[in-house]
C-alpha cells in the first residue's frame, strides 16, 4: 500500500512516516508539510492513501479531500486530528473521506485502519464517533452563513446587502442563532460555533 503523509509539524511527520514504514505492507512514498504540497504529491504519485492533518497551511486537509472528490481521484483520505469538532467531521464525511482518527491513536490501530480503508471500508475512532453523535450542529446553512459574516465584523445591514435580505431578517437570524447556541451575545455565539467547528 503506497501512502503519503501530510502534516505541518516536521517531527510528527517524520515519526509517523518512520513508524508506518516498519509495517510490512505499507510504503511511505511522499511527505508533505502543507495542503498544497499534499495535493501536488497525490496528483504526481497517485498513492493508495493519504494521511492528512486537518489544520495545515495553504490548504487544510478537508480542502484537499474536497478537491480530490471534485477531481474524482481514487486516492483515499484518512484524517488524523487532535480535534473532535463536529463541524469538521460533517464536512469530512461530505468530502468522502475514508478514515477519521485521533493523533494519539496507537500505530497498530492506524495500520489496521489503513488496511480497512484500502479494502473499501471506513475507519473512525470510537471516541470521535461517540462525541459526534452527541453534538449535532443545530444551525442551518443560512444561519452558519450569517454567523460567519457576523464573525467577520459586518453589521446587520452589511450582511443584509451581501445576502439580499432585509436588515430585520438578518436580526431575526442572529437572535435565532443565539437562542439555538444558548449564547448571551454575538461574541459568545461565534466562540461556541468556532469551538465546535460549525463555522466553515
Amino acid at each position: 500500500m503506497r501512502v503519503i503523509v501530510a502534516e505541518d509539524q516536521g517531527m510528527l511527520r517524520g515519526a509517523l512516516s518512520a513508524l508506518l514504514d516498519l509495517e510490512d505492507d505499507v510504503e511511505v512514498v511522499g511527505q508533505a508539510e502543507d495542503g498544497e504540497q499534499a495535493l501536488q504529491l497525490i496528483l504526481e504519485l497517485s498513492p493508495d492513501v493519504c494521511i492528512m492533518d486537518i489544520e495545515m497551511p495553504k490548504l487544510t486537509g478537508l480542502d484537499v479531500a474536497e478537491k480530490l472528490k471534485e477531481l474524482n481521484h481514487p486516492c483515499k483520505v484518512v484524517i488524523l486530528t487532535t480535534f473532535s469538532r463536529t463541524g469538521y467531521f460533517q464536512r469530512a464525511m461530505k468530502a468522502g473521506i475514508h478514515g477519521y482518527l485521533l493523533k494519539d491513536s496507537p500505530i497498530d490501530e492506524l495500520g489496521n485502519a489503513l488496511r480497512k480503508v484500502q479494502t473499501g471500508g471506513r475507519a473512525i475512532s470510537p471516541e470521535l464517533s461517540l462525541s459526534f453523535w452527541e453534538a449535532e450542529n443545530p444551525l442551518t446553512e443560512r444561519e452558519q452563513e450569517v454567523l460567519q459574516l457576523v464573525a467577520q465584523g459586518l453589521s446587520a445591514n452589511e450582511i443584509a446587502g451581501k445576502l439580499f435580505l432585509s436588515g430585520g431578517t438578518v436580526r431575526n437570524y442572529v437572535s435565532e442563532i443565539m437562542q439555538k447556541l444558548e449564547a448571551k451575545n454575538r461574541i459568545e455565539a461565534i466562540s461556541i460555533a468556532e469551538k465546535n467547528g460549525w463555522l466553515q
